[in-house]
């Protein structure tokens, strides 16, 4: 869709740091992330929320979404993921996106006030990326 950044992204029009280029969906970096390693999932098409995903899409999309919280686990050493989804409400981008973002015990995140952090320099998120693309089954 025209004007969608993260149609671009799957267009390949717009960089981003990918961790995952699937026929599913894609993933790659958040911008601004709530910790380092934070994922963004989007299905290729462009569906502005979770009840536009058809239902034949849900089990390779959600798939793409569960492997990636197990690779940003492992590829990173987090603790564990923080799975979310806005649809519409806080939707910064409208097109659907499953966030999975590292968590570790103590990490400071309370509820749905997430702080953002900024990567040192592309070197940096690229590292990130590229863990987590490695860790991914």
């Amino acid at each position: 869709m025209s004007g969608c950044v993260f149609c671009q992204i799957v267009a390949g029009e717009v960089p981003a740091f990918r961790v995952a280029d699937e026929p599913d969906g894609m993933a790659f970096l958040d911008t601004r992330p709530v910790f380092k390693g934070h994922v963004l999932v989007v299905p290729r098409a462009h569906l502005v929320t979770l009840t536009d995903l058809p239902a034949i899409d849900l089990p390779g999309y959600f798939g793409l979404v569960q492997r990636l919280a197990a690779a940003v686990e492992s590829g990173l050493g987090a603790g564990g993921t923080f799975v979310a989804m806005n649809n519409r409400v806080s939707q910064s981008v409208p097109h659907l996106h499953t966030h999975v973002v590292p968590r570790t015990r103590g990490d400071g995140l309370r509820g749905f006030f997430w702080p953002r952090t900024r990567y040192a320099d592309d070197a940096e998120a690229a590292s990130y990326a590229g863990r987590v693309a490695a860790a991914l089954r």
